[in-house]
């Protein structure tokens, strides 16, 4: 059995800096130190980051005191101001990609267009970016949901930033004609656009495709169902516990790639049980 990694699974540059920023914030004071929300959607690695002293509640009422780390995904507008009226010392590990897709949300409002965001609609960092706004908000999770939508006079669309390029050019098609006026900003995270490039190259050339990552992670489910649009054969799994050896029987070629919020410990685990099986 031949095994295709792709090299570019794993951590992105936004889940990294997170988790850096929540080590390093453990290590200086772990005694009162809180996560609003897991911080990156893997349950493996809000375990460890549990276990090194950052303690996950989900609501900032939760939190009595000490330091709040808000997650990559960024977080709403209300709980920025209850962090601040309690006092809370602040650790703002929002992506700066997600930061980025934020200030084009705002741009595109105080310039009075309607705001499409091509997202999944309970997704933390579209609710983030919705929080912001208190104009027209369409969230998009297809095309056909804004087919005989409008019309608008002027219309402004961006992304989630883990979102596929093919759904977001396909809405953007879908919304010509619609408005007088449309300004699109393609805030989808370049990262994420060359994991997925790269795992349909991979998933063309093998028999099964592997996809780790969090079974709560979007980008992964996102990585997963591209994949299997190619290859049927392929298998979402969140550790290597998952693979069942049969799976893999007279296999010739497995591909293997990651989700963005993916550690690598999980993934070497899992490309050694490959191996084994090779």
């Amino acid at each position: 059995m031949k095994l295709l990694i792709a090299k570019s699974a794993g951590f992105c540059f936004g889940v990294k800096r997170a988790m850096d920023m929540a080590l390093a914030a453990a290590k200086k004071s772990p005694r009162d130190l809180y996560s609003l929300g897991p911080l990156i959607h893997n349950p493996q690695a809000v375990r460890f980051l549990e276990q090194s002293g950052a303690k996950v509640r989900d609501q900032i009422e939760q939190i009595p005191r000490g330091t709040v780390i808000f997650r990559s995904h960024g977080v709403s507008m209300r709980d920025l101001k209850r962090a601040r009226e309690k006092r809370l010392h602040i650790i703002d590990a929002t992506c700066p990609i997600v930061k980025r897709a934020q200030f084009f949300a705002k741009f595109l409002h105080r310039h009075g267009y309607a705001l499409i965001i091509v997202g999944d609609a309970y997704h933390p960092e579209v609710e983030a970016i919705r929080s912001y706004i208190e104009g027209e908000v369409e969230i998009v999770e297809n095309a056909d949901t804004v087919r005989g939508s409008g019309p608008w006079k002027k219309l402004g669309i961006i992304a989630q930033t883990t979102q596929s390029e093919s759904l977001f050019r396909e809405v953007l098609a879908a919304c010509s004609g619609q408005a007088k006026e449309v300004r699109a900003f393609n805030t989808i995270c370049q990262a994420t656009a060359v994991c997925q490039k790269e795992a349909v190259e991979i998933a063309r050339k093998v028999d099964c495709m592997i996809v780790v990552g969090g079974s709560n992670s979007g980008n992964t489910q996102r990585l997963a169902a591209i994949c299997r649009k190619i290859q049927p054969c392929t298998l979402h799994i969140e550790t290597a516990e998952e693979l069942n050896p049969r799976r893999l029987a007279k296999k010739k070629k497995v591909g293997l790639t990651a989700g963005a919020s993916t550690p690598s410990w999980i993934i070497e685990e899992v490309v050694k049980w490959v191996q084994r099986l090779a």
